[in-house]
């Protein structure tokens, strides 16, 4: 691995509110998602010492608000390529608003686009939208995993998201909190569903046969304003993982997001 040339990582949002993640190289500034507003995610970035004329890439996992509100706004404004599958462009489409032909990028699902410095493999996900998909950026031996919104991790998917430098991976929920709470019983029954979201004890689980050696980075995700807390969400992961014999604080770091102040910049 050459000095200096760092995959450099920042969650700038993340839970049932809004998500965005800005990713940069040598070569590339891109996000994934733009579940905010165009001027909240220009002062996300403005905190950590970014500006959003210089992201060339936005990479759309699907459709939902929490992920695509956002995205034609920042089309129009900054000029950036979007990449998404062709279902989620079908699903975007009257929900975000015009968006110049040559701008809009086709992804396949489990397909990799090389994008100078920056390789990024895309996998479907089990999940009640259109096609979600999700990504792992690669750069000069490093990997960046995202992965949310979604049921169950498959062994497919396992098989993508071996062994990252980094994750960013879902808990969503608790368990209990969900079922006794004033959701409605439909509303429970599809976010702990196959296609729903990955519950913390969950998400502990997925995340316990996916790290490897190189993992030294996992940031919590997608947590529910309504069905979680960041303190119960990290005791859970961190408990499940000691008594694992994982070096949680050790090996590897826990990192918690929010969706109203971005993480500082990691270099992996």
């Amino acid at each position: 691995m050459k000095s200096g040339d760092d995959l450099k990582i920042s969650v700038l949002s993340s839970g049932s509110g809004g998500n965005c993640t800005y990713i940069e190289t040598p070569q590339h500034k891109v996000i994934q998602d733009a579940g905010l507003s165009g001027v909240r995610i220009e002062r996300l970035l403005q905190a950590i010492g970014k500006d959003l004329r210089e992201v060339d890439a936005l990479f759309v996992t699907h459709e939902h608000t929490d992920h695509a509100k956002g995205v034609g706004i920042l089309a129009r404004k900054y000029g950036m390529d979007v990449y998404a599958n062709q279902a989620t462009w079908r699903a975007m489409d009257g929900k975000i608003g015009k968006i110049p032909i040559e701008q809009k990028q086709l992804f396949d699902p489990n397909a990799t686009k090389l994008l100078g410095d920056l390789d990024i493999e895309s996998f479907t996900v089990p999940h009640d939208a259109a096609q979600a998909q999700f990504y792992n950026y690669h750069h000069n031996g490093k990997s960046f995993v995202i992965v949310t919104d979604t049921g169950a991790i498959t062994d497919r998917i396992e098989g993508v998201i071996q062994n990252a430098d980094a994750y960013l991976f879902e808990c969503n929920y608790d368990t209990e909190m969900l079922m006794t709470g004033d959701y409605s019983y439909s509303t429970k029954m599809r976010i702990n569903s196959a296609t729903g979201h990955l519950s913390n004890v969950a998400g502990t689980e997925a995340l316990m046969d996916v790290m490897g050696p190189k993992t030294k980075n996992i940031f919590l995700a997608h947590r529910s304003h309504h069905n979680n807390t960041k303190s119960l969400a990290r005791m859970t992961v961190a408990s499940m993982m000691q008594s694992n014999g994982l070096g949680v604080g050790r090996d590897f770091q826990l990192r918690d997001t929010d969706v109203e102040h971005p993480s500082k910049i990691i270099k992996l």
